[in-house]
């Protein structure tokens, strides 16, 4: 779910040819999700191959991943989900009650023929597996393309590489990389150009996005630590916040009052002890240093065998895929 920032973000919208040459840190996890709730057949239920393993996410990965390669010269950096943190833990509990309420409703539908309804309700039950994301850290390896394995949260270690300049922005769905200190983030790396909206059944026209911290901080004129006190009283994954405040109250509460403790009783109660714990999950993340960001040549005969012979993709359509970002065999 991540921090909810959307009302007082300051963020440029941008094109994806406006990040032609960029090299960006991606939160793996977050992307693989996306692909498993929407690469979906009609009725919503998922790719698959012969074996009946899911594909969804490996569809989305290669594919989209050589567009952005071969069309803008993009330089992906795949950061994956270590151990969360423990304060994670009732976050986790909550997400698997909603997957598994979604997943009744979405079998009701589809033995009532509502596919339409069984596809919705579908986009909230995707599960990521260790197999499904062995997977894709194979595909990636095959493709040249560099893998870290964050020891906690994948979002602290994209910002931690965007921090030391390894890359130019940390890219993700959700604003915590602000939270954990990226320079830079970039939101909605898509092609198709919409996001899908599973409670009203739609979607919606988004274009990338482009969030300057610094230049943020600056404008909402407060500092990280307050920004981090701000998602704090919102909600985060580690603790859900304090009941009745929004981003725009929390905002005015910061400005006002400067930090938690300083706020009227009630607010620094709500984190019962634990608001310099929390402090903390950001302030000084679990992250590594030994980390590689080197491109290799991708070996393109293990891609088409690792897709198409044991997972079922077409091969005229890999290939060619494969030709458009690697024809050169270009290094970065």
């Amino acid at each position: 779910m991540g921090v909810l920032l959307t009302p007082i973000v300051v963020k440029d919208t941008i094109t994806l040819a406006g990040l032609r040459g960029k090299q960006l840190a991606v939160d793996a996890n977050g992307e693989l999700y996306q692909f498993l709730a929407l690469i979906r057949l009609p009725d919503g239920t998922p790719l698959r191959d012969s074996q009946g393993k899911i594909t969804s996410h490996l569809s989305g990965l290669f594919f989209r991943t050589t567009r952005l390669m071969a069309d803008f010269d993009m330089r992906l950096v795949f950061v994956f989900d270590g151990r969360p943190p423990v304060e994670k833990t009732a976050e986790i509990t909550r997400r698997r009650a909603v997957r598994e309420r979604y997943e009744a409703e979405a079998a009701a539908a589809r033995d009532a023929g509502d596919f339409a309804r069984a596809y919705s309700k579908s986009t909230m039950t995707s599960r990521l597996t260790a197999e499904m994301i062995a997977d894709a850290k194979e595909l990636l390896r095959l493709m040249g393309l560099p893998v870290v394995q964050a020891p906690s949260e994948a979002e602290a270690q994209a910002a931690h590489i965007a921090r030391r300049g390894d890359v130019w922005a940390a890219a993700s769905k959700d604003y915590d990389a602000l939270l954990f200190g990226a320079p830079r983030l970039v939101r909605f790396l898509t092609i198709s150009g919409r996001e899908f909206l599973p409670a009203q059944r739609r979607s919606r026209p988004i274009t990338p996005e482009l969030i300057d911290l610094q230049r943020m901080l600056d404008e909402l004129r407060i500092t990280r630590a307050q920004l981090i006190d701000l998602g704090l009283l919102v909600g985060t994954d580690f603790h859900p916040g304090v009941k009745g405040i929004g981003p725009k109250k929390a905002l005015a509460l910061v400005k006002r009052h400067g930090a938690i403790e300083h706020m009227p009783s009630k607010v620094p109660d709500a984190f019962d002890g634990d608001l310099n714990r929390l402090r903390q999950i950001y302030v000084e993340p679990d992250v590594r240093d030994d980390y590689r960001v080197e491109f290799d040549r991708c070996d393109v005969e293990g891609v088409v065998h690792f897709l198409c012979d044991e997972h079922a993709f077409g091969r005229d359509r890999v290939m060619a895929a494969l030709e458009r970002a690697f024809g050169s065999q270009k290094l970065f």
